[in-house]
C-alpha cells in the first residue's frame, strides 16, 4: 500500500515546520551568544554607542559597582571616566561562552566575566573582577536585546552563586 498524496504533503509539511522551529531555535541561540560576545570588545573599544545598542531602550545593567537604566545612561557609564581609566590604561572584558535558555521572546544567558587590568609592573594583566553574570534578554523588532544585566563578584558571598542558581531554570515569569 502507498500512502496517498494529502498525506504525503502532510508528512512534508510537518517535517518543514520542525526544521523551521528548530532552525529559529539555533538562530536564536547564535544571536544571544554573539550580542553577549559583542559586549567585551566594543566596551573595550570605547564604543558607547555599540554597547548601548545592546540593550533595549528601556533596559538595565546592575554591575555590583554601579547601575545604569536605559541606552543614555549605559552610553554614559562608557564613556564615563572610570571606564575610560581602564581602557587608556590597559584593560579587557573578557565574557565566557553564555549558557541560553530561551522561551518563546524572552531568554537568559548565564556567563562568567572577567575585568583583566594591565599591571605595568608585572608587565602583565591582574584580574580585578571576576563576575557571575545574568543577561535577561528580549527579542524585539531589531533583534535580541538585553533588558537587565547583573553581574556579582563571584568573591565567596552567596549572592553570585544565587545568580547562577536562581537562573538556571530558565526566564522567570512576568509579574501580574
Amino acid at each position: 500500500m502507498t500512502a496517498s498524496a494529502p498525506d504525503e504533503l502532510a508528512t512534508l509539511r510537518r517535517a518543514v515546520e520542525e526544521l523551521s522551529g528548530r532552525l529559529r531555535a539555533v538562530e536564536d541561540l547564535l544571536a544571544i551568544q554573539q550580542a553577549v560576545a559583542r559586549y567585551g570588545p566594543a566596551v573595550d573599544a570605547g564604543e558607547a554607542d555599540v554597547v548601548a545598542e545592546l540593550w533595549t531602550d528601556d533596559g538595565r545593567y546592575d554591575a555590583g559597582v554601579g547601575t545604569w537604566t536605559g541606552r543614555d545612561a549605559i552610553a554614559g557609564m562608557v564613556r564615563g571616566p572610570q571606564h575610560q581609566g581602564f581602557i587608556t590604561g590597559g584593560a579587557g572584558h573578557v565574557v565566557s561562552n553564555p549558557h541560553v535558555a530561551v522561551d518563546g521572546d524572552r531568554a537568559v544567558a548565564l556567563c562568567h566575566a572577567q575585568l583583566l587590568l594591565r599591571d605595568e609592573a608585572a608587565d602583565g594583566f591582574r584580574v580585578w573582577r571576576l563576575t557571575a553574570n545574568r543577561w535577561d534578554l528580549a527579542r524585539t523588532p531589531e533583534g535580541w536585546r538585553v533588558t537587565d544585566r547583573v553581574n556579582r563578584q563571584l568573591d565567596g558571598d552567596a549572592t553570585a552563586r544565587a545568580l547562577f542558581g536562581d537562573a538556571l531554570a530558565g526566564p522567570e515569569e512576568e509579574p501580574g
